[in-house]
């Protein structure tokens, strides 16, 4: 059957990792700022590379 470990893995790290949700690294004002709702786009680059690194860990949930 179908691997959906990455699929499961890749929108749950999507949401949680959306800049300025949980956190902004780096903030506007801080170096970390939390659920400040607002991002830019070195804050989008940076969370694009965490969330891209953590993927390339490579997770499996097998099905049937």
């Amino acid at each position: 059957m179908a691997d959906w470990g990455p699929v499961v893995i890749a929108v749950v790290l999507f949401v949680l990792l959306t800049p300025g949700l949980l956190f902004q690294l780096p903030g506007k004002s801080r170096v970390v700022e939390f659920s400040n709702m607002q991002t830019s786009g070195i804050s989008i680059f940076v969370h694009s590379i965490i969330y891209f690194g953590l993927i390339a860990i490579g997770v499996h949930i097998s099905t049937g």
